[in-house]
């Protein structure tokens, strides 16, 4: 499932063939990627916590590569090093139905949901001495908090699409679900929401969800859905939760030996079961393939004390050639390979609470949630005085805070900027094609326009 970028790119030559010249045999009997076999039968505690991790490393596969990528190679801070059509199309903002990437995280995607509805459907029944109602319920809403998470990112990747909600077992059950709008699918992800607060528990746990995690995750939904009121209610939840907080310098949320106070939900990995993201960013001289490069405007904000401040740790510099070189430094573990994959961060909480109360007319309450996340990373307070200031100190904030993380491009498209600021003005080319091969497979999807 860990993959480097050129792993990635040799695993799908079948699927780049299916797109060409022999196609035919494999178009025969096309089969979407929401209709998969089912997972072995959950009928006792060992089989449903193992069902539950294997939910859990579904969603860890489409967060270790594809989807970071997605979300920060589409903007203008890193440009992708290399030839490679696949990265070039969403690095120049050209995609195609056909591109490896897009098709590769649909399918993990699709994965995910149908792991989680496993555990969904079949926990429940369950009826095992050795699985009390206390973990059963932890299990289900661990179960609906991932569907939420995947449908979630569906949504503000693709816009409105096929929920699926039963386990697919074959053909029959996977075919013929008709793609919802946005709102119904950001409506799915609130329900799930709701449903996996009321079964978790109250705990700190990072790498598994928590009430808390649900809580982080509703704000992100409401901030983008425009719901101002209840994001800033979201977020006052979870930075007001005791068990978590802002970490000084900024470096030590990823450096920390032990998970942060400050991460929320992360994908964790381990030498047994590595994340290869390091070596996408680190130059060859350390082993690296130098797949990803921050882009000189960027390195040149991070080493601004006024703006960077201590994020400037971010970024690394070794010698080649004689020659010094820059290269991103977030994914720095790479001795041990035990990078998580960062999904939900408390400075993530602050800035969105304090868009929701600029939107709201709460200036001044605002401007100090801004300024929090700008004190951890040493960087001087902010005198933003109006609205339409106050939002734009935010967006650039976040540019800084999650450079390198799943951010950039959607928090453009959120706020309907990708136009002003990366000059994609064809509002059709914000949301990803459907993967060609699910088109083919299942008549009743629908490509989004401009494909």
């Amino acid at each position: 499932m860990k993959q480097t970028l050129y792993r990635l790119l040799f695993a799908f030559q079948t699927t780049a063939a299916t797109l060409g010249l022999s196609a035919c045999g494999d178009l025969l009997e096309p089969t979407p990627v929401q209709q998969l076999p089912a997972d072995r039968a959950i009928t006792d505690a060992g089989s449903a916590r193992s069902a539950t991790i294997g939910a859990y490393d579904r969603v860890q596969a489409y967060y270790q590569l594809n989807w970071p990528v997605l979300g920060f190679l589409p903007g203008e801070d890193v440009r992708f090093n290399g030839t490679l059509n696949q990265f070039l199309q969403i690095d120049q903002n050209q995609l195609s139905a056909d591109n490896v990437l897009i098709t590769e995280a649909w399918t993990q995607m699709y994965q995910a949901i149908n792991g989680a509805n496993n555990v969904i459907a079949a926990v429940p029944g369950v009826n095992d001495p050795l699985l009390p109602t206390t973990e059963k319920n932890q299990l289900l809403g661990e179960a609906y908090f991932l569907r939420a998470l995947v449908y979630f990112d569906l949504g503000r990747g693709w816009g409105g699409v096929p929920l699926v909600l039963t386990p697919t077992r074959g053909k029959e059950n996977g075919q013929g679900i008709r793609r919802s709008t946005l709102a119904q699918t950001y409506d799915q992800v609130l329900a799930d929401l709701n449903e996996a607060e009321t079964l978790l528990p109250e705990a700190a746990t990072r790498n598994r969800a928590v009430k808390a995690t649900t809580r982080a995750l509703r704000a992100r939904l409401h901030l983008y859905r425009q719901q101002w009121t209840d994001a800033e209610t979201a977020a006052t939840l979870v930075i007001s939760n005791a068990n978590y907080g802002l970490v000084t310098p900024y470096r030590t949320f990823s450096t920390a030996p032990f998970l942060s106070r400050e991460s929320i939900f992360e994908l964790t990995f381990s030498n047994s079961d590595a994340n290869t993201m390091w070596n996408n960013w680190f130059p060859s001289a350390l082993g690296g393939q130098f797949n990803f490069q921050p882009v000189q405007s960027l390195i040149t904000q991070l080493n601004d004390p006024a703006v960077g401040g201590n994020r400037s740790a971010l970024l690394a510099t070794t010698t080649i050639a004689t020659l010094p070189v820059t290269y991103g430094n977030l994914y720095s573990r790479s001795a041990q390979r035990d990078d998580p994959s960062y999904v939900l961060r408390l400075a993530e909480q602050y800035l969105i609470r304090a868009e929701a109360r600029a939107k709201q007319g709460k200036l001044t309450e605002a401007l100090a949630d801004l300024n929090a996340v700008r004190s951890r990373a040493g960087v001087p307070a902010s005198s933003a005085a109006t609205a339409e200031a106050l939002l734009l100190a935010i967006e650039n904030e976040r540019r800084i805070e999650f450079a390198f993380e799943a951010d950039r491009w959607f928090n453009l498209v959120r706020t309907g900027r990708a136009g002003t600021v990366l000059g994609v003005t064809d509002q059709r080319r914000w949301l990803f094609p459907i993967p060609f091969n699910d088109l083919v497979a299942d008549p009743d999807l629908e490509q989004n326009p401009g494909y």
